[in-house]
């Protein structure tokens, strides 16, 4: 019986982006691992847990809604939804990519010692922002049914607008973290950058309050048309249309592509870096 023995040619490798897709695939316990290690972690000693995520977006839509009504007076018709909604899908994109940076900046021990996917961090504190999401959509439906918004079919788009906000700041979380393996800088200067691409972006103030020469501003920021996606479906009872769910995707897919070849294309240098 002749033996064939499988000869390795570094002239044909896959590319690093899917080397790193795959190896990740395999090691897809060690990130649910992770994922229930953080979910753990953060609310083992804290005292109102879980509830304190429910409560956390609660408090604050109650402050905003305080504050725009009476001292902006603008008004928006059930502004709570409109503000609770934009706030739950900025907190998971924040969360997401501050995660990302941290989780590979506090691994470096962890990276000398045992091998792992290096992206494992960055899709652990993705999936670790969705279990949150999920539990931020208690209170966001039960505010919309205690106003008495109409909850129509439209809702059903909603995940599909979720996975892409989850592509979007997967992506941006790979480059970002690539940064601040080189530059440790990247943690406070980009929370500058977060706050303010916040107020750049409607999700405490309805975008008719812009001055008409700073409405192109809008539809170039990705997040303005992710948020939509998923807010209109709820607050308005309507499916976005098709180019706002075009440009939302592609912002995605961009994101998450070049994210991806930022992040692999110096991944075996980061065990040394971190």
């Amino acid at each position: 019986m002749a033996f064939v023995d499988e000869i390795y040619d570094s002239a044909h490798r896959r590319h690093p982006l899917v080397e790193e897709f795959l190896v990740l695939v395999k090691y897809r316990d060690l990130v649910a691992q992770f994922v229930s290690s953080s979910i753990k972690t953060r609310y083992k000693r804290s005292l109102l847990g879980v509830v304190w995520t429910l409560l956390n977006p609660l408090l604050t839509m109650i402050v905003l809604t305080v504050v725009f009504s009476n001292v902006f007076r603008f008004s928006v018709e059930d502004y709570p939804v409109y503000v609770l909604s934009g706030l739950i899908m900025w907190s998971f994109f924040s969360s997401t990519t501050n995660g990302a940076m941290q989780g590979m900046l506090l691994s470096g021990g962890l990276l000398q010692r045992i091998y792992v996917p290096k992206s494992v961090f960055a899709v652990s504190a993705a999936g670790t922002g969705l279990v949150n999401l999920g539990l931020s959509l208690i209170p966001l439906f039960g505010i919309t049914l205690l106003l008495g918004v109409r909850i129509t079919p439209a809702v059903l788009v909603m995940p599909a607008a979720v996975l892409l906000m989850a592509l979007f700041a997967l992506g941006i979380g790979l480059a970002l973290t690539t940064v601040a393996v080189y530059f440790a800088d990247m943690l406070p200067v980009y929370e500058v950058i977060l706050t303010i691409w916040m107020y750049a972006t409607p999700i405490i103030y309805p975008p008719e309050i812009l001055p008409p020469q700073w409405a192109w501003l809008l539809k170039i920021n990705p997040m303005y048309h992710l948020v939509n996606i998923f807010r209109r479906p709820l607050f308005e009872g309507v499916v976005p249309g098709t180019m706002e769910w075009a440009f939302a995707a592609l912002s995605a897919l961009l994101a998450f592509l070049l994210g991806g070849l930022i992040f692999t294309a110096r991944s075996n240098e980061y065990a040394y870096r971190v």
